[in-house]
This record gives C-alpha cells, sequence and structure tokens, in this order.
C-alpha cells in the first residue's frame, strides 16, 4: 500500500498563476466538535481558472496519507485570522467532541492533458472523522503568530490529524486527468 504525500505550494494556492504547474491543494470544509470555520478565503480551482474565486477554509501546504483504512489523514494549512482564533480557543479548552467533518482537493497537474485535475479528494462528500490524540494530547496546534510565506491576506499554520470515524468513506484519488481510483476510509462498526 503506497503512502500519498503532497507537498502543495502556498504561493500558487494564494495567488494562481496558469503558466506554474505546482501542485495545490484547499480545505474547502472543516468542522471540529461543533466549532464550524469560515470559508473565508478566495482562491481559484485549478480546473476552472477562467471561472469565479471560490472560498476556501485552507490553502493546504501538505497532506498526507498511509492508504490504509484505519490510517489518519495529516493536514498542514494556512487559514485566516478568525478561523486562527476559533482554532486557538479550541487548543486552549477541553473539547466535548474531537469529531471533524471534512472536504479538501489536491490538485495536480496532467502534462499530457495540459490542465489541472483533482488528484486526491473526498468527491465533494464530507469526510467524518476524530482528531488524533498522541499521549492523551490532540494532534492540533495552530501558530500564534502570522505565517511569511505569503503575508497578504494575513494567515495562519494550521496543523491536524484526524483518523476514520466508524463508518466507510470514499477517498479519491488519481494519476492523470483519466486514470481515477477509489479507496475505502474508516471500518463500520456494527
Amino acid at each position: 500500500m503506497a503512502d500519498l504525500n503532497f507537498d502543495c505550494n502556498i504561493e500558487q494556492g494564494f495567488n494562481f498563476k496558469k503558466d506554474i504547474q505546482e501542485v495545490v491543494g484547499h480545505i474547502t470544509e472543516l468542522k471540529i466538535g461543533d466549532t464550524e470555520l469560515n470559508a473565508d478565503i478566495g482562491v481559484t480551482d485549478p480546473t476552472d481558472i477562467a471561472g469565479d474565486k471560490i472560498s476556501v477554509v485552507g490553502v493546504m501546504s501538505n497532506v498526507m496519507w498511509e492508504g490504509g483504512y484505519a490510517h489518519g489523514i495529516s493536514f498542514d494549512a494556512k487559514v485566516s485570522n478568525t478561523n486562527q482564533t476559533n482554532i486557538a480557543g479550541l487548543t486552549l479548552n477541553t473539547l466535548d467532541s474531537t469529531a471533524v467533518e471534512l472536504q479538501f482537493n489536491v490538485y495536480k497537474y496532467d502534462n499530457a492533458a495540459k490542465k489541472y485535475y483533482k488528484a486526491f479528494h473526498a468527491n465533494d462528500a464530507t469526510l467524518k472523522g476524530l482528531i488524533e490524540t498522541r499521549g492523551g494530547d490532540l494532534v492540533l496546534t495552530i501558530d500564534t503568530d502570522p505565517s511569511m510565506e505569503v503575508r497578504n491576506p494575513l494567515n495562519f499554520h494550521l496543523s491536524f490529524n484526524t483518523m476514520p470515524a466508524d463508518e466507510e468513506q470514499d477517498i479519491h484519488m488519481a494519476v492523470s486527468d483519466t486514470d481515477k481510483f477509489v479507496k475505502k476510509w474508516g471500518v463500520p462498526v456494527s
């Protein structure tokens, strides 16, 4: 089983340039416990560069999945000042729920087709999971200082790992615009 590890280009994620073909990733929806984060960063959808900007929760710098049903997915992303404040509040309190609901898209460029495609995503379905814990601590951090990679808009580094909920969900992958696969994430418990 192959690991999936995408290093996404932050600059390209925030300030898309059609003549640069770097990997781009967006978290389009994120809810941790009862806190739904705002999709308040306007970005270009690489598969529709002529279209209107889309609003996302965060621009990813990295996402990694070992590929197994029960393996967690780790995310690193840049989020807005408003979301930084909301997440900082979560990290300082005891969470009533570590449940996570999220949607994300990783885009790669297909050199043969001359266009971007979704390389890792949930096909617009909301994935359900739990914030991973290690040694009793949640794997959820948010920087207090702004990121210097992209200075405008003001953004902060978020890192979290999510384990799958006790249900079978679909993760979509592709190695080109036409070569697509689906793998299961999560194990149903009856």
